[in-house]
């Protein structure tokens, strides 16, 4: 996420994870018993990007957990979210719609949302990089 680096570059602590990869990590650190730590830990940062939201359906504890670390950050400090699906897609991926109503109002509150589009940032720059290179 391009968000997080430049808030990197200006000296802000930013943590970038997937989606799926946090709620791993989450699910793992509250069998181990050090759930409060780990969450935290993602508390502390400046910025948490979190990308590929929406792609992989969470079970209920997956989303609990999540939803904790947001909650975590509430009106502290900021969240980034990279999603190729609408809040509307995310049925897929929070099957609870209680979570995922409490999901988005905690995102959408005091937030931004920056649509932009269904076109692929990622394809959109390997084009642009192959044209600078064909062009030079």
């Amino acid at each position: 996420m391009r968000l997080g680096t430049e808030a990197a570059m200006k000296g802000y602590r930013v943590r970038y994870t997937l989606a799926t990869k946090l709620v791993n990590e989450l699910v793992e650190a509250a069998d181990e018993k050090h759930l409060n730590k780990t969450i935290a830990r993602y508390g502390r940062v400046d910025l948490l990007c979190i990308d590929e939201l929406g792609y992989m359906e969470l079970d209920r504890h997956g989303a609990e957990l999540l939803f904790q670390v947001l909650t975590e950050r509430e009106e502290k400090n900021g969240v980034a979210i990279a999603s190729n699906e609408s809040f509307g897609g995310w049925t897929k991926t929070f099957t609870d719609p209680r979570f995922r109503a409490a999901i988005v109002d905690r995102l959408t509150c005091n937030g931004t949302i920056i649509e932009t589009g269904t076109d692929s940032y990622r394809l959109a720059s390997t084009r642009a990089r192959a044209e600078h290179a064909e062009a030079g």
